[in-house]
Order: C-alpha cells, then structure tokens, then sequence
C-alpha cells in the first residue's frame, strides 16, 4: 500500500488488541513511508522532519495539529530550531494501529503539496 493510498483514509475509534498490528503488518506498511522507523520497542513510529529555520518549523507543527485534530489522533511532539520530532502510537491498543500509519501518511501528503 502506498503512503498515497493510506493518506485518502481516515481514522477510526481503535480500542482493543484486536486492532493492534502484527510485526508484519507494522513493516509492510512502513516500507510506504519514506524515512519513518519503529520506536519504543515497536509500539511507536517516529521520523524527525528537518527545516531552514524555527518559522517554518512551526507552521509544520500547526498543519501537523491541524489534522491530527481532524483525525482524532494526537501524535507526540518534539520541537526545536529547524526540527520537529514526530511520533504516533495508538495507547487504545497498546501499540500501533492502523491511524499511526494513516496519520503518518497525512503528514508525508502535508510536506509533497
């Protein structure tokens, strides 16, 4: 699945294991995000966006805002001069669903434009 085909989706209310991904799952989908890895022992997917300067960064993390607001997923954050880390999880499951990739997606689509 590309990260265009996961970007046109949405997010949905996940809470359970059932809705938690495999090892295989979790790594098909991140191959079809471009410089995304695993973190936190697999429960998280995290990339650091690199930018000229801190307004830009910014704007970055309001667009970010912006539609994880729209999705009703909330990513973590971590800011600083020309950087923003950006890191997605679903606590529901315990883990990573399908919305960390989804939103990740979004994120890569928020950057192509």
């Amino acid at each position: 699945m590309s990260y265009a085909d996961l970007a046109s989706q949405h997010c949905t209310p996940r809470k359970g294991q059932e809705h938690a991904l495999d090892g295989a799952q979790t790594e098909a989908m991140l191959a079809s995000l471009p410089g995304w890895k695993l973190a936190a022992e697999g429960k998280a997917i995290v990339k650091d966006f690199k930018f000229a300067d801190f307004h830009r960064t910014l704007g970055f993390i309001n667009a970010v805002g912006f539609m994880a607001n729209q999705e009703d997923h909330h990513p973590d954050l971590e800011a600083g001069y020309g950087h923003c880390q950006v890191l997605w999880s679903t606590h529901d499951v315990g883990g990573l669903s399908l919305n960390d990739f989804i939103c990740a997606a979004r994120v890569e689509a928020l950057l192509a434009r």
